[in-house]
């Protein structure tokens, strides 16, 4: 009958494998490295180096300072406004925007324009147009469900 082979596991040293890495690493990432040091002298020269240092250095002072103020009421009703206002963005089509955007550039230069203020009966007509009627129209809806949603 055949002896058994004695099966030893050979330890590997994890401290080799990232020996062998660091020594690869200057010629697998020369660029990247450069682009890095570049970046780091660029941040010192800016000055930002010393600011984040100082930052860290303070951390316990900027937290506190943020918690103080965070707990307040006007703080917490801005941080509750805040997400109410993302939630109405989220709803509204972005193509909406973006043409209420435009327009307002557009109207924007259109009164620069004005060399003197129109009269009653210049708005009325302008405000008779077909344009100007669709636009009414969709600010009226906008009108009519925020009255819905205040009256319950």
């Amino acid at each position: 009958m055949a002896n058994p082979i004695a099966f030893q596991v050979k330890k590997a040293d994890p401290r080799v494998n990232l020996q062998k890495r660091l020594d690869a690493a200057p010629e697998e990432h020369a660029e990247a490295l450069l682009v890095a040091w570049d970046l780091l002298q660029a941040m010192h020269d800016q000055g930002i180096l010393d600011t984040m240092h100082g930052m860290v250095s303070a951390k316990d002072t900027i937290f506190g300072t943020l918690a103080k103020y965070g707990k307040t009421p006007e703080s917490v009703s801005l941080m509750r406004n805040a997400i109410s206002l993302s939630r109405v963005l989220m709803t509204v089509d972005p193509e909406i925007l973006d043409c209420l955007a435009r327009a307002v550039a557009s109207a924007g230069q259109e009164h620069r324009s004005e060399e003197r203020t129109p009269s009653f009966w210049q708005l009325a007509k302008r405000a008779a147009g077909e344009d100007s009627r669709r636009g009414l129209s969709f600010m009226t809806l906008v009108l009519t469900n925020l009255g819905k949603a205040l009256k319950k």
